[in-house]
């Protein structure tokens, strides 16, 4: 009956020994869970915070690129609009240098010759 003692002793003690690891083991895991759960909290609020700044960023982007529209329509207009004064200008050159040209005939002396 020793004996059987002696070995019930030493599965009691494997047994506790065994329990003591799992719960060892247990911790360490319930640590690591911890310091997870601490990081996924952490990334949460970075995402929340990065949410917000590219919703500011889309904004803003979105404003500037109407902006830069409305410029290029205006530069676009505005560059028509100094074509047709270039080519108005053109048109009153020439009709100025044809009329002078015509004045200046005009008020040429004749000379008897030419009749």
């Amino acid at each position: 009956m020793t004996q059987q003692g002696a070995a019930l002793q030493t599965y009691n003690n494997e047994l506790v020994k065994c329990i003591e690891e799992l719960c060892s083991k247990r911790e360490e895991l319930n640590r690591l869970i911890q310091q997870e759960e601490a990081e996924k909290t952490r990334l949460q609020h970075d995402i929340r915070l990065l949410t917000d700044k590219l919703s500011h960023v889309n904004e803003s982007l979105a404003h500037r690129l109407a902006a830069r529209a409305d410029f290029d329509r205006t530069i676009a207009e505005t560059e028509a609009a100094y074509m047709k004064i270039l080519e108005s200008s053109q048109t009153l050159l020439s009709v100025l240098k044809k009329e002078t040209g015509n004045l200046t005939k005009a008020t040429e002396p004749r000379s008897i010759t030419d009749h």
